[in-house]
């Protein structure tokens, strides 16, 4: 949902592409291609490889200019994997991390181009804030 926010799938002159852990997001984004991925979490990491396989084939094939996520591990790592592509990426950390920014978005921060938080009181120098989602 803040993905959509950030990036309306109805205004974009862009050829936008979806990957998401939930097959039933496809109805939100109709008329654009969809693909889903394995989710994972740090409790069930050794599906981080099949995440990592899943997302350099979709990425291989698609060929995106940019990769922006808003997700925790699976899209850390298919940023990770975008990166090794040399695409540009970006991160934006989840609203839902008022206290400080997530795991995912800690490790993303060493290799993304750009990483964003929803929360002024947490940007600093490397992580940017420029407002949340709800405030677009």
């Amino acid at each position: 949902m803040q993905l959509l926010r950030i990036v309306s799938p109805a205004n974009s002159e862009f050829e936008i592409i979806y990957l998401s852990t939930h097959p039933k997001c496809a109805t939100m984004v109709e008329g654009h291609k969809f693909y889903t991925m394995t989710d994972f979490s740090r409790w069930d990491f050794h599906k981080l490889f099949r995440v990592f396989f899943q997302a350099a084939k979709i990425i291989w094939k698609e060929k995106p200019d940019i990769v922006i996520t808003t997700g925790a591990a699976p899209g850390m790592i298919a940023l990770f994997v975008a990166k090794l592509f040399g695409k540009r990426t970006i991160w934006v950390d989840s609203i839902a991390n008022v206290e400080k920014l997530s795991l995912s978005g800690k490790i993303a921060s060493k290799f993304a181009a750009k990483t964003y938080t929803q929360w002024e009181s947490l940007a600093t120098p490397r992580i940017l804030y420029a407002g949340n989602v709800f405030e677009q």
